[in-house]
């Protein structure tokens, strides 16, 4: 069986096709942990892969295609977040709260009460310690992701922790 071609040789709908057939359940999963919806996650993911398909040709670096897409997911999801808040203003029907998060299972009212501490966190802190954890990408990976320092990683996560270990109490004790 030959090795697939490299990204950088193919053309956009081979590449396209190599990628969303290898990466698009991770993407939609972390599309997932950041905006709270499965639907609204897969509509980010395709976006994200309709955008750089027509971009092919001017990516400078085909080989960097996953990092593009990645990035292009946690922009598209914070747009999403950041469109879900002026409907829910003006329209007033729901609240980030109400969501449910698909994500790992960890168990009932824990899990509620993770996914409540986790919205109480600045966005960027959420976004870090999602990654992080749900995820288990390295400092590396989500500084590239998110467009910053892996200094900066390091310090929304550990604000981010010490946030939940407050917001969680006896939960935090029991398991984390």
């Amino acid at each position: 069986m030959a090795a697939p071609p490299r990204l950088e040789a193919a053309d956009a709908d081979t590449a396209v096709e190599q990628l969303y057939a290898a990466h698009w359940r991770q993407l939609v999963r972390l599309s997932v942990l950041l905006v709270h919806d499965q639907g609204a996650a897969e509509d980010v993911v395709q976006d994200a892969f309709v955008a750089m398909h027509g971009r092919w040709s001017r990516l400078r670096d085909p080989d960097k295609a996953l990092a593009y897409l990645r990035q292009a997911v946690v922009n598209r999801s914070r747009s999403t977040l950041r469109h879900r808040v002026v409907v829910d203003r003006h329209a007033r029907t729901t609240t980030l709260a109400d969501v449910t998060v698909e994500g790992p299972s960890v168990g009932g009212a824990r899990r509620d009460a993770v996914r409540d501490a986790l919205l109480e966190l600045t966005e960027r802190q959420r976004e870090v310690l999602v990654l992080r954890h749900y995820l288990d990408w390295s400092e590396a990976q989500i500084a590239d992701a998110l467009g910053i320092s892996p200094g900066a990683v390091k310090a929304h996560a550990h604000r981010g922790r010490a946030a939940l270990r407050e917001l969680l109490g006896d939960w935090w004790e029991d398991g984390s």
